[in-house]
């Protein structure tokens, strides 16, 4: 792994336990106090902040998954090389653009 994927790897490994960490509470939050789907998703509507944590969180999920597979596949098979960086590339914007799809859907006003 180059210095840069690590960095990468562990600058988004620290966004994500945070955000894993207040996405978790907030869920327990909602649901303990007796929200429905319908309620948590009618405060979500337009929501600036919502959708900026999401996407935050959308983005570091998408780089730190790839960079994570890449070292496994390396690790465990003889893929190597540009077809291998590639594949992680593709990865890491369809995990991008499958999650940012979904941060918009819920935050559409």
């Amino acid at each position: 792994m180059t210095p840069m994927l690590y960095l990468a790897q562990r600058a988004t490994a620290l966004i994500l336990a945070v955000a894993v960490s207040v996405h978790l509470a907030t869920m327990i939050y909602a649901v303990r106090g007796g929200l429905s789907a319908g309620e948590i998703l009618a405060r979500t509507n337009g929501n600036r902040w919502f959708l900026a944590f999401y996407a935050l969180f959308v983005v570091a999920a998408s780089i730190h998954a790839p960079i994570g597979l890449r070292s496994v596949l390396r690790e465990w098979t003889a893929w190597r090389g540009r077809s291998l960086d590639l594949a992680m590339v593709a990865f890491c914007l369809l995990i991008l653009v499958l999650g940012l799809r979904a941060a918009f859907a819920v935050y559409r006003p």
